[in-house]
């Protein structure tokens, strides 16, 4: 099977915009990751997040589905980025079935980037290349005690499935949470 998707989107304050729209105009884009983004990647993961990931194991995550590693770009500077795999197994939101799952393994935006809409655009857009490769769902987990984060995936409609202890390698606990594919913002709440 063979999956065409450009994840390229240019974004201004007004409006969303495709392939076509000006670089200079557009504040932020988000783009394919590409193997020369993993310095910036890295540094991005050991900046924001406790869970620091060797270059290795992004580059493995990047292999098992590049249309759903994408990165954040404002002037020429990767700020932010979303790396997912593909993986089968019980359905978090629909009983006793077997499924194939979109796994949001990492998403991170540096500090000074944030509250401007990338994550969730960054969500979004893996969202839309996991459905492609036939995703039915889509999990992630997240610190329990990461608020801002939590909420964020609520209002997109994910739904806590269960707490996970110890979950992380400091001990902390983790929420697990699914989304029913396809991804519809019109239902997920507010923006």
């Amino acid at each position: 099977m063979t999956v065409s998707f450009s994840a390229t989107r240019y974004y201004t304050s007004e409006s969303l915009s495709y392939d076509g729209e000006s670089l200079l105009e557009a504040p932020y884009l988000l783009r394919p990751f590409r193997p020369d983004d993993l310095s910036s990647v890295v540094e991005i993961n050991r900046v924001c997040l406790p869970e620091n990931y060797s270059a290795y194991f992004f580059m493995e995550v990047f292999k098992s589905c590049p249309e759903a590693f994408i990165v954040a770009e404002r002037e020429s500077r990767v700020v932010g980025y979303i790396m997912c795999r593909l993986e089968f197994g019980f359905s978090d939101v629909r009983r006793f079935r077997m499924v194939r799952k979109g796994h949001i393994v990492s998403v991170a935006v540096l500090p000074e980037y944030r509250r401007q809409g990338i994550g969730r655009e960054l969500v979004i857009s893996a969202t839309k290349a996991l459905e492609l490769h036939g995703a039915e769902e889509c999990f992630l987990e997240v610190r329990t005690a990461n608020g801002e984060a939590v909420k964020l995936y609520r209002d997109m409609g994910f739904d806590t499935v269960r707490t996970v202890s110890h979950y992380y390698h400091d001990g902390a606990d983790a929420f697990l949470m699914s989304i029913r594919l396809p991804y519809s913002p019109a239902s997920a709440g507010p923006p």
